[in-house]
C-alpha cells in the first residue's frame, strides 16, 4: 500500500503505535502510517480478513496537530449522536450527510479536513441537547 501524505506529497511510512504515542503502552501494537517532515499521522485499520483488511488501511486521511484537534472535536460532537441510542450509527451518518450537502458514500469525518470538521461541530450543537444525551458525553464549547 502506498499512503502519500497530502501537505508535502511524499509517501508516508507505516510504524507501530511505539513511535508516535511511545507513552501510551496500550497503543503500542497498533499501526499507523506518519510522516516524519509534517508531523502527520493516521491510525490503520485492525486486521479484519472479513473486510479485506490487513492492518495496513488508512482510518482517514494524514492529519497534523490541527487536523487531529479537528477531528477530535467533530467526533466528539457526532458520535454521541449514535452512541445513545436514539438513532444507528449508520442513521447518523446519513443524517449527517444531508446536513453536509454531501453524499452518504463521503461522509466519514476521518477524510474530513479542518473546515469540513467545523461543520460537523455546527451541525450537531444543539442536537445533543435535543435528544437528551448526557452532559458528560456531549464535547464542551470553547
Amino acid at each position: 500500500m502506498n499512503v502519500i501524505c497530502s501537505y508535502c506529497q511524499q509517501p508516508a511510512e507505516l510504524v507501530d503505535g511505539t513511535v508516535i504515542y511511545p507513552d501510551r503502552p496500550d497503543l503500542h501494537h497498533k499501526r499507523f502510517w506518519r510522516c516524519d517532515p509534517c508531523e502527520a499521522h493516521v491510525g490503520c485499520h485492525d486486521p479484519n480478513p472479513r473486510f479485506g483488511y490487513d492492518g495496513t488501511q488508512p482510518l482517514g486521511r494524514l492529519a497534523n496537530e490541527g487536523l487531529r484537534r479537528a477531528k477530535n472535536r467533530a467526533h466528539a460532537v457526532f458520535d454521541p449522536l449514535w452512541r445513545s441510542g436514539r438513532m444507528t450509527r449508520v442513521q447518523a451518518y446519513a443524517w449527517l450527510a444531508k446536513k453536509l450537502g454531501i453524499a452518504v458514500e463521503a461522509c466519514h469525518i476521518g477524510e474530513f479536513d479542518e473546515a469540513r470538521c467545523l461543520r460537523v461541530v455546527q451541525a450537531c450543537r444543539g442536537v445533543a441537547e435535543a435528544i437528551r444525551i448526557p452532559q458528560r458525553t456531549r464535547a464542551r464549547s470553547r
